[in-house]
């Protein structure tokens, strides 16, 4: 029989900082408001900003991963083109041609030179979307495979690469275009929520096929 688990699960939460025309960045908005919010007290939450700088994201990712050892990173990122709340099932490895804000690029336009050209989260996030998507929020939740080949998809691979997989990312639409910040909180917290009952049931069935 599986034992229940009684130790706080551990969320690292990762935002990105104004680039480009989002002078206020509608990822940071609804992070706050999650933090209001919050998790539940079994849940220990840690929240970093994410500069839009290509370097700094392939030095703090793993620099992060390492303090923490997290269960879960969920990254949260602004789209212009986004209208829903969008998961990202994977990150991507190549095709980084865009400045970030320090009007660099990476010379191998990659994240990682000789790592696999795409990474899935081993979050099942069409499960999460499903299930975010019952519980009666006055917020559209959709599915994505491509993060956009800038800061967002960069740090999304290089996460999945450190985690081997056990990272997730959140793109949010601009602000009041068309949800408020309550609505972005309600809908970050019912995610991340869903997200580690999906991943705590997942292993837990790992888990139990190890004890027989």
């Amino acid at each position: 029989m599986c034992g229940e688990q009684t130790q706080n699960q551990s969320v690292k939460l990762h935002w990105f900082g104004p680039f480009g025309e989002h002078a206020v960045n509608a990822s940071w908005i609804a992070v706050q408001e999650l933090e209001k919010l919050g998790l539940g007290d079994g849940v220990d939450l840690y929240v970093y900003e994410i500069p839009v700088e290509y370097q700094t994201v392939q030095r703090l990712i793993p620099a992060l991963w390492k303090k923490h050892s997290p269960q879960l990173v969920v990254h949260v990122g602004v789209s212009g083109m986004a209208t829903t709340v969008t998961l990202e099932k994977c990150g991507h490895n190549v095709g980084y041609k865009g400045l970030d804000n320090c009007r660099f690029c990476p010379g191998s336009q990659c994240c990682v030179e000789g790592g696999p050209e795409c990474i899935d989260s081993i979050i099942d996030t069409d499960a999460v979307c499903k299930r975010v998507s019952t519980l009666g929020l006055d917020v559209t939740v959709t599915i994505s495979k491509d993060a956009g080949r800038y800061l967002c998809d960069f740090t999304y691979y290089t996460s999945l690469y450190q985690s081997h997989g056990r990272s997730a990312f959140v793109h949010v639409p601009p602000l009041g275009k068309p949800y408020t910040a309550e609505q972005l909180g309600r809908a970050l917290q019912a995610i991340i929520e869903e997200m580690l009952d999906v991943l705590e049931h997942s292993e837990g069935k790992i888990n139990c096929r190890h004890e027989h």
